[in-house]
């Protein structure tokens, strides 16, 4: 049995790491779009086209599971996907419900960071509409943080630098929890941890969409019967990214925390 995971790049490593920690019988193909990476910045129509390519790639090579670890790829793809296809399909969506209900009793804000263009989407603000009862959400892009991530920059002192200046016109005092809403971030889940203030948690749907996951499996009768053995593909078919998705899963690997 083998479960398909799809990212524009290397950000669903950061689910694919959750899963091998939590499901680590069954095998793996990943497949990152490097030939359209990054997605934050496409329109709609361009990612829709973008993620069918990819997932009918995927599909050929006989996955019995696909998880599309990736938030703006869900929102405009996931129901047209679970449409076209009859097996167990798994979506991201930012963790902002969990977020209010975890500080709903603080008087604290909760602040979202996503891509320009998953903030657009209607279904973004399907959710805060749903859970944000009491306007404590506020939202931010981070321009240029998926290409750091696509370069492997990890540095210390030059994200912070980035962060630091993205979060400047913040008071960090009026915020109690930091959602990561693209996959990509949880690769700095450390550097921010280390320069907030100690009372801003950050959350990120990595585990909960593992979860879900798990729960179709089951529901599906599909046993593990793997290694946690991961096949590595892109769409541009470039060894030296082969190369990168391997040194970024074992970097993100090593920063999970422990359940």
């Amino acid at each position: 049995m083998t479960i398909g995971f799809f990212d524009s790049g290397i950000g669903g490593l950061s689910v694919l790491a959750e899963s091998l920690r939590r499901l680590p019988a069954q095998d793996y193909l990943y497949m990152a779009d490097t030939l359209h990476v990054p997605y934050g910045t496409k329109t709609k129509e361009e990612v829709q086209g973008y993620v069918f390519e990819a997932v009918e790639r995927m599909m050929s090579h006989g996955i019995d599971a696909l998880v599309i670890a990736c938030n703006t790829a869900t929102s405009i793809a996931v129901e047209d996907l679970r449409a076209k296809y009859s097996l167990p399909i798994v979506g991201m969506e930012p963790a902002v419900k969990p977020a209010v209900e975890m500080n709903r009793a603080t008087g604290k804000r909760v602040l979202v960071m996503a891509t320009q263009l998953t903030l657009q989407l209607p279904k973004y603000y399907a959710l805060i509409s749903r859970v944000d009862e009491g306007g404590i959400v506020d939202s931010l892009p981070l321009p240029g943080l998926v290409r750091y991530c696509e370069s492997l920059q990890f540095d210390p002192q030059v994200m912070e630098e980035y962060f630091r200046t993205q979060l400047a016109p913040y008071n960090l005092d009026e915020y109690g929890i930091f959602v990561l809403g693209c996959t990509h971030y949880p690769f700095y889940t450390n550097i921010l941890r280390a320069m907030l203030p100690p009372h801003i948690q950050i959350v990120d749907g990595n585990a909960g969409t593992v979860r879900r996951l798990s729960a179709l499996l089951n529901r599906f009768g599909i046993e593990g019967r793997g290694h946690g053995h991961v096949e590595f593909m892109c769409t541009g078919n470039e060894p030296a990214y082969i190369d990168k998705m391997q040194t970024a899963l074992a970097y993100v690997s090593s920063n999970l925390q422990t359940p």
